[in-house]
């Protein structure tokens, strides 16, 4: 009995110790939880009356005025003063946290007061909002490089020398090549050689529109393409008029340039000079497509019937002959060969018959027959040569040719 009474005592003492032991435990887990809470409730109040920045929280530290726990032994007593500390509402509930300012908190006030809002979301008072004041950028895409000329000194400078961005802009890349480019290094220098080369002020802007990409060219590459031009024996003024009539031929390579030359010399059959006076008077045949050329050629001599001297004599006299329409050229061939009955000696001597326009020559020709008056053989009397035919105005025409008044030649084409 006695032992059962003993086993019954160790086994009551050792349920209250484990109890007591969970007890402790469980409270230590409370206070932990309660001084987080509570000093979250010190920060948020000290943040709410603006006491301190946020981000100046380690210029502050927290002095607890209860004394810590002391770590538990292995013995009854020791554990059972903890739970008498634990349990102590005067060692727990009752303590309070102080706040020490360091030296420097004053100066942090003024940094925080000062600073600007940290957010691009923060909001503004409308005051605030009238006062902010920013430059528009840079349009990122446009159809137009007008938008780009206020804030562009290039292309300012090449609106004054009379560049019609407009019709750069149509060209392939042509826009972005000249937002990259600098008025200093990259132009000046270039419109300096135009003018060395003998290329009127007025004429600068007219070249840049028609061949941004001049400005592309090496120096070096346009210097030796006019030194090449002056061994052909091309003086200063042919060069000039060439590069401004033609803006694209200081593009062209020394190789490309040659091979064009040859190919007037060899393929028409002309002499040099005759060669040079032919691209001076129309440099455009240097820098524009061979085939309509060889086609007209070959039109001349096949289908109309010029022989080839002939047809060397016209090409002197009108080169635009040779890069003209070939529809245009044939029906106005055959109206004056086949209709007005002019042969092609005659049509050889008066080529400029053909840069006029056909309706005049029909006009003038018909009131004529109707007087009577159309006789273009230079052996008959009352001759009349395709050049004043073509070339005068109508008050001349009338009076001199048709021996007429304007009243009656006006009369005549409303009847037709």
């Amino acid at each position: 009995m006695a032992f059962w009474a003993r086993q019954i005592s160790i086994w009551y003492l050792s349920v209250k110790t484990s109890s007591v032991a969970n007890s402790i435990q469980q409270l230590r887990k409370t206070h932990r939880t309660w001084m987080q809470l509570h000093e979250l409730s010190v920060l948020s109040f000290l943040c709410t009356d603006n006491h301190f920045p946020q981000h100046g929280l380690k210029t502050y530290r927290s002095v607890s005025l209860g004394s810590r726990l002391q770590s538990t032994n292995s013995n009854n007593g020791q554990i059972l003063s903890e739970e008498t500390n634990l349990l102590s509402p005067v060692n727990h509930y009752q303590q309070q946290a102080e706040v020490i300012p360091s030296s420097d908190t004053k100066t942090l006030y003024e940094v925080w007061e000062d600073t600007p809002p940290s957010s691009a979301l923060e909001e503004i008072s409308e005051e605030e909002a009238v006062q902010i004041v920013a430059e528009p950028p840079l349009p990122l895409g446009s159809f137009t490089l007008q938008d780009y000329v206020d804030r562009s000194e290039t292309l300012s400078q090449l609106v004054l020398l009379g560049v019609d961005l407009s019709k750069v802009e149509k060209r392939p890349n042509a826009g972005q090549f000249l937002l990259r480019l600098d008025f200093e290094k990259d132009i000046r220098k270039r419109l300096l050689f135009l003018k060395d080369v003998g290329v009127e002020d007025n004429q600068l802007g007219p070249i840049l529109t028609q061949n941004p990409y001049f400005l592309a060219v090496d120096m070096e590459a346009l210097e030796t393409r006019v030194a090449y031009l002056k061994s052909k024996k091309f003086g200063k003024e042919a060069v000039a008029r060439m590069v401004s009539r033609a803006p694209f031929l200081l593009s062209f390579s020394v190789e490309r340039l040659d091979n064009r030359l040859g190919f007037f010399q060899k393929e028409l059959g002309l002499s040099v000079q005759k060669t040079r006076d032919l691209v001076v008077s129309l440099p455009r045949l240097l820098t524009g497509s061979l085939e309509p050329i060889k086609e007209n050629w070959q039109v001349c001599q096949v289908e109309l019937g010029f022989r080839r001297n002939e047809m060397q004599h016209i090409v002197s006299k009108i080169p635009k002959i040779l890069t003209a329409n070939k529809r245009k050229l044939i029906e106005t061939f055959d109206y004056l060969h086949n209709v007005m009955g002019i042969p092609h000696h005659i049509l050889t001597n008066f080529p400029q018959v053909f840069n006029s326009k056909l309706l005049r020559v029909k006009e003038r020709h018909m009131f004529l027959t109707f007087l009577g008056r159309a006789q273009y053989d230079p052996a008959q009397p009352s001759y009349i040569s395709l050049d004043k035919l073509v070339s005068m105005p109508d008050e001349v025409f009338c009076t001199e040719i048709a021996k007429a008044s304007v009243k009656n030649f006006e009369k005549f084409l409303k009847t037709l």
